[in-house]
């Protein structure tokens, strides 16, 4: 089958013939209708996280998927031969940027049926991060003030609209051009961030979710309220993830001190900081699933690439050129 591969970290993705991956017993065999690209891919890529994630070269990129089973484990239950997926699938068994990729069963949801397949391909990592981030981290509920950065994006879209659903008031930052967007999927407060400083306008969040990082992380800390958190998408990571990975003891040291600014700082504020990264959940993916069907969640596109320009899919979302929600590739 086809894929689209890296032989060794900071190299090149080049398209390679691989054999198609064998059906463990609790694995479903995916013929891949479409996938999504994400800024992991790259992270993985460039080896940011390769002391904790040790992919065998050549490894397959590829963190969201969507399309049909062809083949079931012995061991599996709950999915059948013709069944319409998605997925993130877990660490260390990612691939999506392929013809098929075997899946252990317990990271795969039915796909929404008001979905098509390019729109599913979108959702899963960004939508299990929004839960994971409000529900499991932020207890997330009415009457709760949320700060997301960056609102426009794939992370970003997904967090306020999930947040909106759980009853929260939401502030996100986006540029002029995106004010409506963000506004349309239900945020309350835009900063529009070429114009003012949301530092010096917002104040009294619960929970704050940064993906940018370096100073606007910082500042982030000074507008939750005694008590808050927030969450840091691109770093520094910290013990905590060194646990989440399952890392040796001496790795949570050094993350610690890789953190250890940002958390003297949220102590200085009265505030908590954690590094967030999301996990592979079936269970909480039928659970979203059913919010999209319901229309409470919606994906949001920027554009798609044919899976012959997957690497030119990549070379967009990392040049930054995305301007709202996801990039999909599509076999059609």
């Amino acid at each position: 089958m086809k894929a689209f591969v890296i032989d060794e970290y900071k190299g090149p993705v080049h398209a390679a013939e691989i054999p198609t991956p064998t059906v463990g017993p609790h694995d479903v065999l995916v013929k891949v209708a479409a996938a999504s690209v994400n800024p992991l891919d790259t992270l993985i890529r460039t080896g940011e996280f390769k002391q904790l994630l040790k992919y065998r070269m050549p490894t397959i990129l590829g963190h969201d998927v969507a399309g049909t089973v062809t083949e079931v484990g012995s061991a599996v239950t709950g999915f059948a031969v013709g069944d319409e997926i998605f997925s993130r699938p877990r660490d260390l068994r990612i691939g999506t940027f392929a013809e098929h990729i075997a899946i252990d069963h317990r990271d795969v949801a039915l796909k929404p049926s008001n979905l098509s397949f390019a729109e599913a391909a979108a959702v899963p990592l960004v939508a299990l991060a929004a839960w994971q981030m409000l529900v499991d981290k932020g207890r997330v509920g009415t009457g709760s003030k949320v700060l997301v950065h960056a609102g426009a994006g794939g992370l970003g879209s997904t967090v306020i609209q999930l947040a909106n659903y759980l009853g929260a008031r939401v502030a996100t930052t986006a540029g002029t051009s995106s004010v409506d967007l963000v506004t349309a999927l239900g945020a309350d407060d835009v900063v529009d961030y070429r114009r003012d400083d949301f530092a010096e306008v917002l104040s009294g969040y619960d929970l704050a979710i940064d993906a940018v990082g370096g100073d606007n992380l910082m500042r982030t800390l000074t507008v939750l309220k005694p008590g808050g958190l927030a969450l840091g998408v691109t770093g520094p990571p910290d013990a905590g993830f060194a646990k989440q990975l399952g890392a040796p003891k001496p790795f949570e040291f050094v993350l610690s001190l890789l953190s250890r600014k940002v958390r003297a700082a949220a102590k200085k504020h009265g505030v908590t900081y954690a590094f967030f990264y999301m996990h592979a959940d079936g269970a909480t993916l039928a659970t979203l699933a059913a919010l999209y069907e319901a229309g409470h969640l919606r994906p949001v596109v920027d554009t798609t690439f044919s899976f012959d320009d997957t690497v030119d899919a990549i070379a967009y979302v990392d040049a930054g050129r995305a301007r709202g929600g996801k990039v999909v590739i599509t076999h059609e």
